[in-house]
C-alpha cells in the first residue's frame, strides 16, 4: 500500500492554523480526547470540551479552541506521521475523526446519469439488451447525452416529463435532477475514521 508524507496531510500554513480534532489515548485518559493545533502543536482541551459538538455548540468556540489549557501531545507532524506510517504502537495518540456524535452530513446531488441507470436497470431487471434498448429510447427522446444532464436544466425538466409519460418518475429522481440540491445524512455518527485507520 503507498503511503503519503505526513506533510501532505497538513496545511501548508500549520504554524498559523487553529484546527481541532480528536485522537484516542491509551495513556491517563484511555478514550477520545477533543485536541486543538495551535502553531503546530497538539493540545488535549478535553476538559474544556468533553466532545467537538460541544466545542461546536460553544458561544466562545474560538477563545476554548485558542486559550483553553491542555496537555501538550507533541507536534501535528508527529502525530500525522504517526497515523500514516506507524499505528501498531498505541502508547501514542491515534487520530480519530474529528467529528464525534454528530451525523456526517452532506449537500448535493447525485448525478442524473447515475440515477437514470437504477431506473433503467429496474426496468430492464437484468436483461441488458433492454437496458440499452431504454437508454437509446431516453436519449432519442431528450435528444441528449444523459451525462450531460444538468440539474434544474430545461433539458432535466424535459428528461422528468419524459420519464412521467413513461411511469418511470420518483421523487427521488427530484433529488438528481430538480433544481434543489438535497441536504442528506450520509453516515451515523461515530461512524467514520480517522486518518491511517
Amino acid at each position: 500500500m503507498q503511503t503519503i508524507p505526513a506533510h501532505a496531510a497538513l496545511p501548508d500554513d500549520l504554524a498559523d492554523a487553529l484546527l481541532i480534532g480528536r485522537v484516542w489515548r491509551n495513556s491517563k485518559i484511555n478514550g477520545p480526547c477533543v485536541v486543538v493545533v495551535r502553531q503546530g502543536q497538539v493540545f488535549d482541551i478535553t476538559a474544556a470540551a468533553p466532545t467537538v459538538a460541544d466545542l461546536l455548540d460553544a458561544e466562545d468556540l474560538l477563545n476554548i479552541a485558542r486559550n483553553a489549557p491542555g496537555e501538550a501531545l507533541g507536534s501535528a507532524f508527529d502525530l500525522v506521521h504517526h497515523a500514516l506510517h506507524t499505528q501498531d504502537d498505541t502508547s501514542r495518540p491515534l487520530l480519530l475523526a474529528p467529528c464525534d456524535i454528530q451525523p456526517i452530513k452532506a449537500c448535493g446531488v447525485t448525478f442524473a446519469v447515475s440515477m437514470l441507470e437504477r431506473v433503467i436497470e429496474e426496468k430492464a431487471a437484468g436483461d441488458a439488451g433492454r437496458a440499452e434498448a431504454l437508454r437509446k429510447e431516453l436519449q432519442a427522446s431528450i435528444g441528449a447525452d444523459l451525462s450531460s444532464i444538468r440539474p434544474g436544466s430545461d433539458a432535466a425538466i424535459k428528461l422528468k416529463q419524459e420519464l412521467v409519460k413513461r411511469d418511470a418518475w420518483s421523487q427521488y429522481m427530484e433529488v438528481g435532477i430538480g433544481p434543489d440540491a438535497e441536504v442528506f445524512s450520509k453516515a451515523q455518527a461515530m461512524s467514520a475514521l480517522g486518518l491511517g485507520a
